[in-house]
C-alpha cells in the first residue's frame, strides 16, 4: 500500500511511511496485553497521552475521547456526548439532528442509531449547504448539526463559522465530521469554527490507510460544552503516574461520562502510528501534508476539467476533484 495505487479515494492520498510500521511493531507496543497493569503500561499511556496533546493543540479542542475504532463509531460517540449534555441540561426534547446532502452517508444513520429524527439540509448547486435554509430549520426541538467539512464534494464550507453561531444560538450543538481532515490538519482548527464534536480518522489522516486491511481508530475532540460527558475509560495523570478511570466513581471531579464505547481504551497499533507520523512531520510537516494535499487535488482538477466534466470545477477544491458522467452525454 506505500509503492502502489490503493484505489480507495482520499483514505489513501496521503504519506503512509513504513516508519508508522515499524514502530507500531516495537515490543511494549506491539505484544502490550489489553489487561496489562497499570505499573507495566506507564510508557503507553505515556504515548497515548502525547498522542492527545497533539489531537488538542491540531484541533484547538479542550479535551479527547479516545476509545470509538472508527469514524462511524466517533460519530456516535459525538453524539451520544451530545445526548448527554442534552439531558443534563434538562433538554432532551430536543430530538431533530439536521444533515446535509453533503454529508458522508454514515451521519444521517449514526444518527437514527442514536435515537434522534433525521431532517436533510438541501446543498446548492455549487456544491455547498444551503446555510439560509439550515437557519430556516433551526428551532427548540434541534439537537444538533452534523456536517462534514471539507465536504464529500471536495469543497470548504465557506459559512461554517456563520452557520454554527446559528445552531448554537438555537441552543443546538455542532457535530462535524472529520474525516476530511487530511485536508485542513495544521491550517485550521475545528474549534475555532464553533464546532462541538469531531471524530478524527487516525488512519486516514494520520497514515495506515484502512483500505489496506488493517484496524481503525476514530478519537473524537470535544468542546469545553461537551468535555464532562466524554466516554471511558478516561486517562489520568497524577502524582502516582498514569491510569485509566474506568468507573464513573474513579473519574475526576466534574466528570459525567454517558458510559462506554468499547471493552478497552482503543488501538494501540494505530494511536503508535500516529504519534510516529506526528512527532516524524512536526507541526510544520503536518501543514504541509494537507498543503500538498489540495495542492495535488487542485492539480489533477485543472488537468482533467476540459476532458471530463467537473460540476463544481470553477473554484479551487480541498482534499479531492470530483467529476461525473455527463461529458459522455
Amino acid at each position: 500500500i506505500d509503492s502502489g495505487l490503493y484505489p480507495l479515494g482520499s483514505c489513501t492520498m496521503k504519506h503512509n511511511p513504513r516508519l508508522n510500521e515499524k514502530m507500531a511493531r516495537l515490543p511494549g507496543f506491539g505484544d502490550l496485553h489489553p489487561l496489562a497493569p497499570a505499573a507495566a503500561t506507564q510508557g503507553a499511556l505515556e504515548l497515548v497521552s502525547q498522542l492527545m496533546t497533539w489531537l488538542t493543540r491540531l484541533t484547538g479542542m479542550p479535551a479527547v475521547a479516545m476509545s470509538p475504532k472508527a469514524g462511524a463509531h466517533g460519530e456516535l460517540c459525538g453524539l451520544l456526548t451530545i445526548r448527554a449534555a442534552l439531558a443534563a441540561r434538562g433538554e432532551s426534547h430536543r430530538r431533530r439532528v439536521l444533515v446535509p446532502e453533503s454529508a458522508h452517508g454514515t451521519n444521517p444513520a449514526t444518527a437514527a442509531f442514536a435515537g434522534f429524527i433525521v431532517d436533510e439540509v438541501p446543498a446548492k448547486l455549487d456544491g455547498h449547504v444551503d446555510a439560509d435554509a439550515l437557519e430556516a430549520m433551526l428551532g427548540p426541538d434541534v439537537a444538533a448539526i452534523m456536517l462534514t467539512n471539507p465536504n464529500t464534494c471536495g469543497l470548504f464550507e465557506p459559512r461554517v463559522k456563520e452557520m454554527a453561531d446559528a445552531v448554537h444560538a438555537a441552543g443546538g450543538y455542532f457535530y462535524c465530521d472529520g474525516a476530511n481532515f487530511n485536508a485542513i490538519a495544521g491550517k485550521v482548527r475545528p474549534g475555532d469554527l464553533g464546532i462541538d464534536a469531531m471524530h478524527i480518522n487516525l488512519h486516514k489522516t494520520f497514515s495506515t490507510p484502512h483500505g489496506g486491511g488493517g484496524p481503525g481508530a476514530g478519537p473524537v475532540v470535544l468542546s469545553q460544552r461537551l468535555a464532562p460527558f466524554a466516554p471511558l475509560p478516561l486517562l489520568v495523570h497524577d502524582v502516582n503516574g498514569f491510569r485509566l478511570a474506568e468507573t464513573r466513581a474513579e473519574a475526576p471531579a466534574g466528570a459525567q461520562p454517558f458510559g462506554r464505547m468499547s471493552a478497552f481504551h482503543g488501538q494501540m497499533g494505530m494511536f503508535t502510528r500516529a504519534l510516529s507520523y506526528m512527532l516524524s512531520h512536526g507541526r510544520d510537516g503536518v501543514r504541509q501534508s494537507s498543503e500538498d494535499a489540495v495542492l495535488s487535488a487542485n492539480y489533477i482538477l485543472a488537468s482533467l476539467r476540459d476532458v471530463m466534466s467537473a460540476p463544481f470545477g470553477e473554484g479551487p477544491c480541498m482534499h479531492e476533484a470530483l467529476f461525473d458522467d455527463s461529458f459522455l452525454d
